[in-house]
């Protein structure tokens, strides 16, 4: 059996502006900013997102939810993963695990830890075991340290998947099996 395994890279990075809500891997933070962006500007489901269509060799965000198409105006970026996801799946593949660093001085995100792995498992339709989330500050360096920008980075790992559909007899029920390829 020969495992046909690829990995994706993804990275964005957003200025921390007033008068926006600050939403991280789909979860709202309360903080007295936000991301800038056209979209809802979380850059984490937008490095997700390239990490994945990255992986398939398929391009960027921006490829297909373009910031100059009016209908992605401050659209919620769940809906760029969740289609990509599926891009992902209609191509064959599943997604292995994910592994993300949100850079950003403060708020810090160690309370909404969970609640962040376990929103992007959803969106995923990944086990939340499969999510790595880490957050880092920059110690006061640059933009981020600075606390006038944020960023995100992910690596993510996918599989292709074979659908053999195996009918057995037993106990008179037919049952689907996957397997690598």
């Amino acid at each position: 059996m020969s495992l046909d395994l690829r990995v994706g890279i993804g990275y964005d990075s957003h200025r921390l502006v007033d008068g926006r809500r600050l939403i991280l891997g789909g979860v709202e933070i309360p903080f007295e900013k936000g991301l800038s962006g056209h979209s809802d500007g979380d850059i984490l489901f937008h490095a997700l997102t390239d990490a994945l269509l990255g992986a398939m060799g398929l391009g960027d965000i921006g490829q297909y939810f373009p910031p100059s198409d009016p209908q992605w105006k401050d659209a919620d970026s769940a809906i760029f993963l969740a289609r990509t996801r599926r891009l992902l799946e209609d191509n064959g593949y599943r997604i292995v695990n994910v592994d993300t660093v949100i850079g950003l001085e403060r708020p810090k995100i160690g309370p909404y830890y969970n609640v962040i792995r376990k929103r992007i498992a959803d969106v995923l339709g990944i086990e939340m075991g499969r999510v790595g989330l880490k957050g880092k500050t920059a110690e006061g360096l640059g933009p981020v340290g600075e606390g006038l920008s944020a960023e995100a980075h992910v690596v993510a790992l996918v599989e292709r998947i074979e659908e053999q559909a195996i009918l057995r007899e037993k106990h008179g029920r037919s049952h689907v099996q996957y397997r690598r390829v």
